[in-house]
């Protein structure tokens, strides 16, 4: 039988302004149970860096009826974070067997990248 781990989703809340008004994020971590994490094919990083100037590392099984939003967040697992990029792909959940119906690809994180992308 197949099985994904649990992996923590952080999403960035909007919680206000500051003084110039500015959006003001802070992370909101949440655990998503069962999620498959397999390498990048190589057509994968090839298309990944071709389309969005990223080197995919992971592809993500996201579990059918999953709510979350997963474009542009951070993820954790295996002791690190990680970036989402690109638009997860979705497939119609009673058109696919077994547990899953969306991928999506991380990148590894930068903490400086991160905060440039929150900022603007």
């Amino acid at each position: 039988m197949i099985t994904g781990i649990t992996v923590t989703l952080i999403n960035q809340v909007e919680t206000g302004k500051d003084e110039f008004n500015n959006p003001v994020y802070e992370d909101s971590p949440v655990e998503v149970e069962n999620v498959l994490v397999a390498p990048a094919s190589s057509d994968d990083i090839i298309d990944s860096a071709s389309m969005y100037g990223k080197k995919a590392v992971y592809t993500l099984a996201i579990p059918k009826g999953d709510t979350h939003t997963w474009t542009d967040q951070k993820v954790k697992f295996f002791d690190q974070i990680w970036h989402v990029f690109g638009m997860p792909v979705k497939g119609v959940e009673a058109n696919i067997p077994l547990s899953w119906n969306m991928k999506v690809m991380v990148e590894a994180y930068e903490e400086g990248d991160w905060n440039e992308k929150s900022n603007s």
